[in-house]
């Protein structure tokens, strides 16, 4: 019998996380990457098979599909802004949904979807969100969520209708090595290490260490249900907390003013026309502001109970990735 496994998006963060947790198990795996995508994460794995492909390319999927038995769907365009929304769109949801399908007439047996809180609820109260927190599509703010959202509820949408074999997390904010592009999240945390967080808006994180999401989505396939999400969180932390802590840990001061978000509406505005005419990325946007009203807590009190699930502290999380930055020469 053919036991392969597949990995998508197994050269970024989380994914070459993942593809270590799950060669220790010693899965028999096939890495599905970009032609040009940076493969340094997964530059030193031995005994790996590499496919390359597209997701926003269905041609590339059935040949990578070949053989497989179980599938892990980690890849996606994970950027808080972009000048063209329907590209993300392309890669998220479309992409999925082509994957999806064609997993199912590869016959696969078994699929972890790497989706995101970002698809989920938040409660206005302060309280932890949980898998089941209710949010509407008209309410989800910025192009990724959105895309997040609508890729969650295709894979939804195929188990309860096609009967597609698939399980859901939803990690939080991952936060730890290899975050070589970095993610949103890791380069405000590089940037703080760095010094270079004079000021910064008030919100709530859930911070996890990206080698505790990458266990999640191993105990996900091995005792999680089909059509169920699992929330691969940490520790829930207010956002100027988290720059005391990376301040502390790179031997930095920490950032001492802490803006509204009213303040920086004119700057956002400033900064996204900067963005759309010179291919830069923002340093802050409206949707992003708009987003830090809210408290991005969440619970993982379902994946703990079902799964065996145990993330670390925070400050775990935060300290080896500052480590790591230093190591690769990003902090001086």
């Amino acid at each position: 019998m053919n036991d392969i496994t597949l990995v998508t998006g197994s050269s970024g963060f989380v994914g070459s996380a993942v593809v270590r947790v799950l060669q220790e198990r010693g899965h028999k795996l096939r890495l599905f990457v970009r032609p040009n995508s940076d493969r340094s994460n997964i530059a030193a794995l031995d005994g790996v098979e590499l496919v390359f492909g597209d997701l926003t390319d269905p041609s590339t999927l059935p040949s990578a599909l070949k053989g497989v038995k179980n599938l892990f769907h980690i890849a996606a365009d994970y950027r808080l802004w972009v000048p063209d929304p329907s590209a993300m769109m392309q890669a998220n949801v479309e992409g999925t949904k082509h994957l999806m399908l064609e997993a199912l007439n590869a016959g696969v047996e078994k699929i972890v979807y790497c989706s995101s809180v970002a698809a989920l609820g938040l409660r206005s109260d302060g309280v932890p969100a949980d898998e089941n927190t209710f949010v509407a599509e008209d309410k989800v703010i910025g192009i990724y969520k959105l895309s997040k959202y609508r890729a969650e509820q295709e894979v939804l949408r195929l188990v309860r209708e096609k009967r597609l074999p698939a399980v859901i997390v939803n990690p939080s904010t991952p936060v730890g090595p290899r975050d070589i592009k970095p993610t949103p999240t890791g380069q405000m945390i590089l940037d703080c290490a760095a010094g270079k967080m004079p000021a910064y808006v008030e919100t709530g994180l859930n911070i996890v260490h990206v080698d505790d999401v990458a266990e999640g989505h191993a105990l996900a396939f091995e005792r999680g249900k089909i059509g169920e999400k699992y929330i691969l969180g940490g520790e829930n932390m207010m956002l100027g907390d988290i720059f005391r802590l990376v301040s502390e840990i790179a031997c930095v001061k920490p950032p001492q003013i802490k803006l509204k978000q009213s303040w920086l509406y004119p700057v956002a505005i400033a900064s996204e026309w900067l963005a759309r005419g010179f291919g830069i990325q923002p340093k802050v946007t409206r949707e992003t502001l708009e987003m830090s009203k809210k408290l991005m807590f969440f619970s993982s009190l379902k994946a703990q109970r079902d799964l065996g699930y145990a993330p670390r502290p925070a400050r775990d999380a935060i300290a080896d990735a500052v480590s790591w930055f230093r190591l690769h020469g990003r902090i001086k």
